[in-house]
């Protein structure tokens, strides 16, 4: 008779061979690991969501790391499984997680807000700790409601695969949130932006280039720092975007995009790859493509070079290419379209700030605006 090895019994023996003879055993919970169950149940909802909905990495990874947190803390309070949680379950998780939420640091699952901290200006370091406490509520609210949004993609999934008889997400509601708020520049704030690089070396030449693209575009970073030289139709005037979703949209650009992307291949990229290959746009001295930590490092030396001290984040120029826009009659669906926004409501968050923009200016230049 043929003996059968079970894998996982392989596994167990070799853990235990290194443990000394006076450690105690310890849960999978109390090791920081999922149980097989709850790792193949968060396994089976990642592939889907990748299959399904071609997610970016740094989506899915987000959503795993949110189901995996909450695979631990459910294994800690001896509930063994994330298949047969109740609603009470996910709420006292979400509210453990909402106490011990730092102040103002979330993660995301969109790209729109996937980098470190914001520039802080002087003024904000002034904030008043009303505004302050205001901040962290807020801060709280949208990472509570980012992973009840994760829990209700996870059991909608868990049901139609028949994994589970009833959602427990069902009688949960999202938090109320404010609207957005968008941290944009003004025009005259975005030309010192632009002009702030030291475009006489081949290194400022590509950081002005990529300015200067990412304002006439409105990409997202990691579409910029990804364009390839084969994407960019320079006779067409437009770039062959794949976005999130690998989804695919054209995007024009414009002359004065184009006239700089020419002197940068003409005078720059050469010089900066110094004999190495890469098929990627922008180019670093390494031989390889820009980062995305790189570009928001370059976002924020050139805006203390232009002495701008509004708040920034890496999309700054991206939200300048959409508010700009709007302010000068652009249509909304128009923007949508070349943001690569799947659904609008994602797109309006941009008209409230044109809207407050068209008070500010109606107040101080109407005669009765006061």
């Amino acid at each position: 008779m043929i003996a059968v090895l079970n894998p996982l019994q392989g596994a167990a023996e070799k853990a235990t061979s290194s443990q000394t003879l006076n450690e105690p055993f310890k849960t999978p919970a109390e090791k920081g690991r999922l149980n097989p169950g709850n790792q193949s149940a968060i396994d089976t909802f990642c592939d889907t969501l990748w299959l399904e909905d071609g997610l970016a990495k740094n989506s899915l990874e987000a959503y795993r790391r949110d189901m995996t947190l909450f695979g631990l803390w459910l294994q800690a309070e001896g509930k063994n499984s994330v298949l047969t949680v109740k609603a009470e379950d996910l709420k006292n998780y979400l509210a453990a997680k909402s106490k011990n939420d730092t102040t103002g640091k979330t993660v995301n699952t969109s790209d729109e807000q996937d980098d470190s901290q914001l520039l802080v200006s002087a003024q904000q370091q002034v904030l008043s700790q009303e505004e302050q406490s205001e901040r962290d509520h807020q801060s709280k609210v949208t990472s509570s409601n980012r992973r009840l949004s994760v829990f209700r993609r996870f059991y909608m999934l868990a049901l139609r695969q028949n994994l589970i008889s009833a959602d427990p997400c069902l009688a949960l509601r999202a938090a109320k949130t404010r609207p957005r708020n968008i941290d944009t520049l003004s025009e005259l704030q975005v030309e010192a932006l632009l002009a702030a690089p030291d475009v006489n070396t081949p290194l400022g030449l590509r950081d002005r280039t990529m300015l200067e693209l990412m304002y006439a575009s409105g990409l997202r970073v990691s579409e910029l720092v990804l364009l390839k030289t084969v994407e960019v139709g320079m006779n067409e005037g437009v770039l062959r975007i794949t976005g999130k979703g690998d989804k695919t949209r054209l995007v024009p650009f414009g002359e004065e995009a184009r006239s700089w992307i020419v002197r940068y291949l003409a005078r720059a990229r050469a010089v900066i790859l110094s004999g190495q290959i890469n098929d990627a746009l922008f180019v670093t001295a390494r031989g390889g493509p820009m980062t995305r930590q790189m570009f928001w490092t370059l976002i924020k030396k050139n805006a203390r070079q232009a002495e701008i001290y509004a708040p920034l984040s890496p999309h700054t120029l991206r939200h300048a290419f959409a508010t700009h826009l709007l302010n000068h009659g652009a249509d909304l669906r128009v923007v949508q379209l070349l943001l690569g926004h799947t659904d609008i409501s994602t797109t309006q968050i941009y008209t409230h700030v044109a809207r407050e923009r068209l008070k500010k200016l109606h107040t101080e230049h109407h005669p009765r605006g006061g």
